[in-house]
């Protein structure tokens, strides 16, 4: 059978059996990430009034007319001869090479730049389909005076105002004729989207801590800008993979430092960005630099997630520094008992972002977590294990008062969540606490995962 689009003919056997991928690019501060948000509709990409605040890739699933399209946001193209700004292009090259249509923003209220025309040039040679957009036209009346527009190569421009949401609908409209003249089909005839049954693991740390690099150790490409200028990723960075026919979804996130020290602004929005990843995850991955050890930054850092109820697991980076042998992964490991011991049940495991060991382990330990955090006990093997090790190290009590144990149970999981009814909630002091946690612990695992224990007056 053969489908007639407006453009060219399709054969069934044309079809691609994937989602479409549509990048954004442009030279920094044209409002392609404003245009990206406005697409996805939600906040996802930082925007600001800062020239190059997007640096790596940001993607997001979306529905444009009737078809699943990958849209990715790529950093600002600027020909300049900094490191950052060679990886940034770098970046947005690959997004251009993998997309299927480009959305090439300019700013209407602007001259067309010499970046302007090289990235056209760039995308002449792409071979991609590309949808010229000219952004910030809130005055039609700027368009007038684009006469030099058409040197671009690609024609009439999309006019929009991004920010005030104007000509979005067209926009999308044109960039769904494009996909459907490269074959894309509508969502109900092939890939229809399903809900994300990944797990997603989130890397955490402190500023340049090694985050980016492992980042990409893990996924066998360069995803995220690698830098030693602290606060270099500012997006949070998905990426979905397989191993073993599971699915993953690793999240990179930005460097989250002290409230006090938060910068307001562009780190700010980054911050809260990373917190809101935290929250979405499901094992938390914080790295360590082996070298400079555990920082009270990374004392906030886990606290974050230790909030959100999430697994844990430490990983101990840059690893191939360490003296051979097992005395010093041992003597690592009682430093890591002494600095945070708070943290016993989290697994730790040593690797190299540079040489790639046990980088791979990741994913066996995420699962393993994973399996943890759903376990559930129940509710009469739950009451009997508490009132065993309470008959052998009973609370302290007065005379006249002794604290007892009324009923317990599982009121949840993903953390695991344990409701104590008691006599008297205050009389369980806080050591005490810890101890049944430790013995539950101890007795059926729940390696790896935040556990919330809650003790409740008798009504």
């Amino acid at each position: 059978m053969e489908t007639q689009t407006s453009d060219q003919l399709v054969t069934d056997s044309d079809v691609p059996s994937r989602n479409p991928r549509v990048a954004i690019v442009g030279r920094p501060n044209v409002g392609k990430s404003t245009i990206f948000n406005r697409f996805v509709r939600r906040r996802k990409a930082i925007e600001s009034h800062v020239a190059g605040t997007t640096r790596d890739r940001v993607s997001e699933l979306m529905i444009i007319g009737d078809m699943h399209v990958e849209l990715v946001d790529t950093g600002g193209l600027n020909f300049g001869e900094e490191d950052l700004e060679e990886d940034v292009i770098m970046q947005a090259k690959v997004g251009i090479a993998e997309a299927d249509v480009i959305v090439f923003v300019i700013a209407a209220i602007d001259e067309l730049t010499v970046n302007d025309f090289t990235i056209a040039q760039i995308l002449r040679e792409s071979e991609k389909p590309v949808v010229l957009v000219a952004n910030k036209c809130d005055n039609p009346d700027l368009m007038r005076h684009s006469y030099n527009i058409y040197e671009l190569g690609f024609g009439d421009a999309v006019a929009i105002s991004a920010i005030h949401n104007q000509g979005i609908d067209e926009l999308k409209a044109k960039v769904g004729k494009f996909l459907k003249a490269e074959g894309f089909k509508s969502k109900d005839r092939i890939n229809r989207k399903k809900k994300d049954d990944s797990l997603r693991l989130c890397l955490i740390g402190r500023p340049n801590v090694g985050k980016s690099s492992f980042f990409n150790s893990l996924i066998g490409e360069k995803r995220s800008i690698v830098s030693e200028i602290p606060g270099t990723t500012r997006d949070q960075v998905d990426t979905l993979i397989e191993r073993n026919e599971k699915k993953y979804t690793l999240i990179d996130t930005a460097g989250i430092r002290r409230k006090g020290k938060v910068e307001r602004g562009i780190e700010s929005l980054s911050v809260m960005r990373s917190l809101r990843a935290i929250e979405n995850a499901d094992v938390i991955f914080l790295l360590i630099d082996y070298e400079e050890g555990v920082t009270n930054q990374d004392m906030h850092v886990v606290e974050v997630a230790l909030n959100a109820g999430k697994g844990v697991t430490i990983i101990v980076n840059k690893s191939d520094l360490m003296p051979k042998g097992d005395d010093a992964r041992k003597t690592f490991l009682d430093y890591l008992q002494h600095k945070c011991g708070f943290l016993g049940f989290a697994p730790v495991i040593f690797t190299s972002a540079l040489t790639g060991k046990n980088v791979e382990k990741i994913f066996e330990l995420a699962d393993q977590i994973a399996a943890e955090r759903i376990k559930r006990i129940p509710t009469g093997e739950l009451n009997s294990f508490f009132r065993s090790i309470m008959s052998k190290r009973s609370p302290h009590g007065t005379k006249s008062f002794k604290p007892k144990l009324l009923y317990a149970t599982q009121v949840d999981v993903e953390p695991p969540h344990f409701v104590l009814f008691v006599n008297r909630a205050d009389a369980f002091h806080f050591s005490y606490k810890r101890f049944m946690e430790n013995q539950l612990r101890e007795k059926y695992g729940f390696v790896g995962t935040v556990i919330k224990m809650d003790f409740r007056d008798r009504q």
